[in-house]
């Protein structure tokens, strides 16, 4: 080969190495990094979120098989979320693909979302800004840092304990506010969470990892997939929330190939199910926990913190509310009455807390003294809704089905996101004699869990 020839085809090589590094459209051969969080050990919490942890572990692996750069964390106090943030904010080259994946507790705040470490001190709502991690904040550092495609794939969608406190609030997760060439997912459907339970792996991450290893689809249509394998299993009690506003072709299993005749239309890989569904019962009556034992109380971590703070300090009122709060959410009824009791000796004018003593007493039955205890809540702050709601379950089981109707409208006019409220009209809707499906349905939808907490009130959709 001469001189001549050498030398141009040295030049053609480099020229294609040149074009081969240039500008993609696809991310096949970019960065890939992810941090994934499972917190399954919240001392608030009534047990251990077993599923987590197993989870997290699972999708780290799936991850690193999928050529990501995977930084795995649990149990993460706010010092050690800002650490494991910082470092994944760093490690984001631009033009890279950045995940992020969650397991744990958020919560809902000023329509943002906000993801919990496990040592959040959270009693009111501006608490939750100063503790959690706002989703929309990681998003935008994400963008900001370069990152091509921003992932975030967010497992979070329980009730916790944090939201009992104050019960003026939205439950589930908000809209992320994403940035452009961002897909993001969770678990249930906007202002929606799921059944709580004590299970060694979660149905949400077994979907998620079965589309993530599927070949030859795209990472938006793997998690379509995920919501619609959800929502099957679930008999759509269950419904992810899916919002993607991703340009670049990216698929977590590798490259993907499309038929020539696909139009750009990923090819639905579920069929939908053949079999006709099994016909429910009409009125399902669910099982009201037993309340806890003194054993399981005297070890409650946080009970046993602010007990020490109320011994040290007689009149630490805040405490002495706050533990009240804890007893009543964990069903020690009477326990939660004799904080309560002392909150408003201290304080006659303490509307929250004649609002907690009225649900406390209207769920032991002492209805009377429930209603007198709420009308003077709404006559302290006449804008309670938490009072209102209160009083709607107190007329409810006095049988005054219309009152408790007024009562639960106007509590919902105020916060439409109250399954409390929705369930509680749609109960006594159908005491009426009205139909009251579709308040109990949406309140379903919401919170799985509702009418095993109205059964702890000894209120059922069962029965006159």
């Amino acid at each position: 080969m001469s001189h001549f020839m050498r030398a141009a085809m040295m030049v053609l090589l480099t020229a294609l190495l040149v074009l081969s590094s240039g500008p993609a459209s696809r991310a096949a051969d970019v960065a890939k990094i992810a941090l994934v969080i499972g917190n399954s050990r919240y001392p608030d919490n009534e047990f251990v979120l077993s599923d987590v942890a197993n989870d997290a572990q699972d999708v780290a692996e799936e991850l690193k098989r999928d050529g990501f750069v995977v930084d795995r964390q649990s149990n993460l106090t706010a010092d050690a979320m800002r650490q494991a943030l910082d470092r994944f904010y760093a490690r984001i080259e631009r033009g890279a693909v950045a995940l992020i994946f969650f397991d744990g507790f958020a919560i809902q705040s000023n329509r943002q979302t906000y993801l919990l470490p496990v040592d959040a001190q959270i009693w009111t709502e501006p608490d939750v800004a100063r503790d959690g991690f706002s989703l929309d904040s990681i998003l935008a550092e994400m963008n900001t840092r370069g990152a091509a495609i921003k992932v975030a794939l967010i497992d979070a969608s329980r009730r916790n304990p944090f939201e009992r406190r104050f019960r003026r609030y939205s439950a589930g997760l908000a809209p992320a506010i994403a940035p452009s060439n961002s897909l993001v997912l969770y678990s249930a459907a906007l202002g929606a969470v799921t059944a709580s339970g004590k299970t060694d792996h979660g149905l949400f991450v077994a979907e998620l990892l079965r589309e993530m290893r599927a070949p030859n689809i795209s990472a938006e249509q793997a998690l379509t997939n995920t919501k619609n394998g959800v929502i099957a299993a679930t008999k759509r009690e269950q419904v992810p929330w899916l919002s993607s506003s991703l340009t670049t072709e990216f698929s977590f299993a590798g490259p993907v190939t499309r038929p020539p005749d696909s139009k750009g239309d990923p090819t639905p890989t579920k069929p939908e199910p053949q079999k006709p569904e099994p016909q429910r019962p009409v009125c399902e009556a669910p099982q009201a926990e037993p309340p806890p034992s003194t054993d399981d109380l005297a070890r409650d971590p946080l009970i046993a913190d602010l007990s020490r703070k109320i011994a040290a300090n007689a009149n630490d009122v805040v405490s002495r509310y706050k533990r009240g709060q804890v007893y009543a959410i964990k069903r020690a009824y009477a326990l939660a009455r004799q904080d309560f009791d002392l909150v408003i000796s201290r304080n006659s004018r303490d509307g929250e807390a004649f609002n907690n003593r009225c649900w406390v007493r209207a769920a032991t039955g002492d209805l009377q003294g429930a209603l007198a205890d709420c009308n003077l809540a709404l006559q302290i702050d006449p804008g309670l809704s938490d009072a209102l709601d209160s009083r709607g379950l107190v007329n409810l089981k006095l049988g005054r089905n219309a009152e408790a109707i007024k009562d639960y409208t106007d509590a919902i006019q105020r916060n439409p996101r109250s399954s409390s409220s929705l369930f509680g009209r749609g109960i006594a809707t159908r005491k009426s004699g009205g139909d009251g499906a579709t308040d109990i349905a949406q309140a379903k939808s919401m919170n799985p869990d509702i009418a095993k907490e109205f059964a702890g009130y000894g209120v059922t959709e069962c029965g006159p």
